[in-house]
């Protein structure tokens, strides 16, 4: 551990494994490292509670608890784009019906490079498509069904919108997603829940091979009765192994088991949000019969989790199994998800995005943010105002760390900055190296005075990254104090930021 009397040189600008076990993790690399040999990150992202196991050892289970390397790839996306567009866009509904002429779809500036630049220049480092919403109409050329582009008058039957916004991925540096409705409105075999879990896997397989990497793979679990009256049932497991099967480094969101919804459609996550959630699976004890690369696959059981609380030690005293499962918020940049003209003048402002920035990525949680296409095949010029907004003001505030150059000192809960000179600043991060679990459960910020230490911030979980508020302060010493951690808390970066624009 520190001790008070060690003082790190000069010029420190984040705080990366100070503690025991973060220290020896660096050491260990840097061993690897010498010898030209990159350690390669696998994670360990569930745990099981054994019989007679107390409330503490629970939590210090959950602890070690880890990403895959799958869920840390993605977390450090933080930002990601979702496009809803299809046949919506050309009728006005949200829901469609399964009944709409596929001839209506017809975008005829459609410039997916466009898309792309906007949501690049926004920040943002995905894009997810809706390949295919409820009404079952296809935005590439499935060959198991016509109700697609390949029946539009849109290139005269011969486009392809996945195909050309993958491509904008690739060339703009983008990772690519996709969403697809296992609710088909328009299949005439759903309900014929075999049947149609095979026509849903062929389709998913057409996705998952004809476009290059996929990154993120999304399921709602929206579900209704087929034209024989029957409830269709997924077939879930088999929809996970193709995954794994041909897109191996993509995350399975929301109805998968690698990444999970938030509850809410506001933007606003919890102000406690842990990775770290009890008791997913269906049967627990055939977890060893399934993958060992993903060996929560098979057991899984796809469910919304809204409660306000899913990790505190409350929730963890009687669990059977732990798993890291984090959380995305989605919203839409617009009152609906798909584009309708009577909401050009209802965009969220660039203000509101970034409340939104900071009650999600800043809380713990991936934020996806719907940019609905307009029926030109365009992102609209008021979608791109907000977006340029926002990217202006965040680009302003996080420009410089004051703790860069600040000399450091520290305990294993209290970590002290001296900076050279008093300076100002309203906005703080954290981020702990969730590599090592998601440790930190209370902390809060001082600043002195001259006389005494003042409390100006106070927060509870960390995680992925933790971003505060507060009004203007300005000090010459701050100090971050853990009140409280599951283990040895492993802080990978701190700062302090000045920014404007960025409300409260």
């Amino acid at each position: 551990m520190l001790t008070n009397d060690i003082q790190p040189a000069r010029g420190v600008t984040i705080l990366t494994f100070f503690l025991l076990t973060g220290v020896l993790m660096m050491i260990s690399s840097h061993s690897l490292y010498s010898q030209g040999v990159r350690p390669v990150y696998i994670g360990n992202n569930y745990t099981t509670i054994r019989a007679g196991e107390t409330a503490d050892e629970i939590v210090e289970k959950a602890s070690t608890v880890t990403p895959s390397a799958n869920q840390l790839n993605w977390q450090r996306l933080e930002f990601n784009a979702f496009i809803h567009f299809g046949i919506n866009t050309f009728t006005g509904n949200e829901w469609g019906e399964g009944n709409e002429d596929p001839a209506l779809f017809n975008p005829v500036q459609l410039d997916a490079r466009q898309w792309v630049r906007v949501i690049r220049d926004a920040g943002m480092k995905m894009v997810i498509i809706t390949a295919k919403h409820h009404d079952g109409f296809c935005l590439w050329p499935s060959q198991f069904t016509r109700h697609s582009v390949a029946s539009a008058k849109w290139k005269n039957g011969k486009g392809d919108v996945v195909g050309e916004l993958a491509a904008a991925c690739r060339e703009y540096g983008l990772k690519f997603g996709f969403y697809l409705s296992p609710w088909d409105k328009h299949e005439p075999t759903y309900g014929d829940s075999e049947k149609y879990n095979e026509f849903f896997r062929n389709q998913l397989r057409e996705l998952l091979t004809r476009y290059g990497e996929v990154s993120e793979v999304w399921f709602d679990g929206a579900c209704g009765e087929g034209p024989n009256g029957k409830k269709q049932v997924y077939d879930w497991k088999s929809y996970y192994a193709l995954v794994r099967e041909l897109q191996p480094g993509a995350v399975i969101a929301v109805m998968g088991p690698d990444v999970r919804w938030v509850g809410t459609e506001s933007g606003v996550g919890r102000a406690t949000e842990w990775s770290v959630i009890p008791d997913l699976v269906q049967n627990l004890d055939s977890a060893e019969a399934s993958s060992l690369q993903f060996p929560l696959d098979g057991i899984f059981k796809g469910h919304d989790l809204t409660s306000p609380d899913l990790g505190s030690r409350e929730k963890l005293k009687d669990a059977r199994m732990l798993a890291w499962y984090p959380a995305e918020t989605d919203v839409s940049i617009r009152p609906g998800w798909f584009y309708h003209k009577t909401d050009d003048k209802k965009v969220k402002t660039a203000e509101t995005l970034i409340n939104i920035y900071f009650t999600s990525v800043g809380m713990n949680s991936v934020l996806l943010l719907n940019i609905p296409p307009d029926k030109r095949g365009l992102i609209h010029s008021n979608d791109i105002r907000s977006l340029n907004g926002m990217k202006k003001i965040l680009d302003q505030a996080f420009k410089t760390n004051i703790l860069a150059g600040a000399a450091v000192s520290g305990s294993s809960g209290s970590f002290e900055y001296a900076l050279e000179k008093p300076a100002s600043f309203n906005i703080a991060m954290i981020r702990e190296d969730i590599k090592a679990g998601q440790r930190i459960e209370k902390f809060h910020l001082e600043a002195w005075d001259g006389k005494a230490w003042r409390t100006f911030a106070e927060g509870t979980t960390v995680g992925s990254k933790r971003l505060l508020r507060f009004p203007v302060m300005t000090a010459q010493k701050v100090r971050l104090v853990i009140d409280g951690s599951r283990s040895d808390p492993a802080i990978m970066d701190f700062g302090l930021y000045k920014g404007q624009g960025i409300g409260k």
